[in-house]
């Protein structure tokens, strides 16, 4: 076996999947900066936690409208081109918050209603991109692809905050306008990629067809209970919405610090992927996931109870460990066992439970800082997960009990102790 088919590099040579690799990558590093010029502008604008809140709920409520309804699109039309023109509305969004800056910007609402439409984009995106992958390269190197996948969007969230935070100190019009130049080279490179032909169903659009991948998500236990622990789980362990007001109120530091803080996690994820890339979890699969969400759940723990900025590094580093770990078993379990034909759909119900709990566990967050302050929601958010935990596994035996994965092919080498080949590694 030549040494690139070892590091997996040799899937690079597929056009279209490196085309739309530097598409994505420029893309998320974008929507990073952008996030975190947002939340620092937002919370200047107000100093109110509940703020940071509505920031994602306002992405939450059109992507948990849209979703399904997307998921079917993802199945029915071009994925590419879903992906292409979503990347046009989320530029769109980056100009009209350039234009509304530069203008002087002096209340918040323009601002959450460009979110509202970036959220409306990011619901077509979502199933469209997990399932394209399977459309850009051969079967046999499905596993590598999304390894590579995986770990350059994790490089783009640790240079993405970073990088907006540095910038933000020259203006957040400098931040704008620099997404906006990322998300156009994106979408241009978006255009050169080409998908093999996908498997797409003949049937007339309905709400049966639209509800066909929450259905199949609900016949499969081990998929429903993996996917469902994510939500509820990183729904009450949102504490990474808060980060611009414990960056400012409780560490004392400003853009730059903020920009740190929120690259720790994805640091934390990034070294997590590539460790998964060439030591895969091949056994006691359940342990590892429950395992991993018990880790996010205590580091954030870790991270309420600090006042020290390098404790809160290693805190939120933890977070994005444990929460890559979950990640790459949920995606190994979802994207093996649907068929092309409705990966689109299942997909989308993948991607609500995502975007809740992202978006709808930082209005979470927010709510709760807001009643009880921002430390004890941070703890009261970290505890939470634990107990979600502890529930999950026993609510799911068929998960807390799983040894392989169930697409596994049982390999002599494997069972002297030798991983191999990834099966499958994390997606963003």
């Amino acid at each position: 076996m030549s040494s690139n088919q070892l590091t997996g590099l040799g899937v690079l040579r597929h056009r279209s999947f490196s085309f739309y690799l530097a598409s994505r990558l420029l893309s998320a590093i974008a929507v990073q900066m952008q996030s975190v010029a947002i939340g620092w502008q937002v919370y200047a604008l107000t100093g109110d936690v509940f703020d940071l809140g509505l920031i994602g709920l306002a992405q939450f409520a059109p992507f948990f409208a849209l979703i399904l309804v997307a998921g079917q699109a993802a199945d029915r039309f071009d994925r590419r081109r879903i992906i292409t023109v979503g990347l046009g509305v989320e530029l769109l969004c980056s100009v009209l918050l350039l234009a509304f800056t530069l203008s002087g910007l002096t209340v918040v609402w323009p601002v959450f209603a460009v979110l509202v439409l970036f959220g409306s984009a990011r619901a077509f995106m979502m199933p469209a991109q997990q399932a394209i992958l399977m459309n850009l390269v051969p079967a046999d190197s499905f596993g590598k692809a999304v390894a590579i996948s995986s770990s350059s969007f994790h490089v783009a969230v640790i240079v993405g905050p970073t990088l907006g935070g540095l910038l933000y100190l020259a203006g957040s019009t400098i931040v704008y306008a620099i997404v906006a130049a990322l998300l156009l080279a994106s979408l241009l490179l978006m255009g050169l990629a080409r998908a093999t032909q996908q498997a797409r169903r003949s049937e007339p659009a309905s709400l049966g067809a639209v509800l066909e991948g929450l259905r199949f998500v609900w016949s499969r236990p081990a998929v429903l209970g993996a996917i469902s622990l994510d939500l509820f789980a990183v729904l009450f362990g949102g504490a990474v919405a808060l980060l611009p007001a414990y960056a400012r109120d409780v560490l004392h530091a400003g853009p730059t610090g903020l920009g740190m803080l929120r690259t720790a996690p994805a640091v934390g994820a990034a070294l997590t992927a590539g460790v998964l890339a060439f030591r895969p979890i091949t056994r006691h699969v359940g342990r590892w996931m429950f395992g991993g969400v018990a880790v996010f759940g205590l580091a954030t723990i870790g991270l309420g109870q600090t006042h020290s900025f390098p404790a809160a590094l290693v805190a939120l580093f933890l977070v994005g460990a444990g929460d890559m770990v979950s990640v790459y078993i949920r995606h190994i379990l979802v994207q093996f066992e649907t068929p092309d034909a409705i990966r689109g759909r299942v997909s989308a119900v993948n991607a609500v439970f995502i975007g809740a709990s992202n978006e709808l566990g930082e209005f979470e967050s927010g709510l709760t800082a807001g009643w009880l302050g921002l430390l004890p929601a941070i703890l009261l958010g970290g505890g939470a997960t634990v107990v979600v935990a502890a529930l999950w596994a026993l609510g799911f035996p068929v998960l807390s009990r799983m040894d392989r994965f169930p697409h596994a092919k049982r390999d002599p080498e494997e069972s002297e102790g030798q991983a191999g080949e990834p099966e499958a590694a994390a997606a963003a």
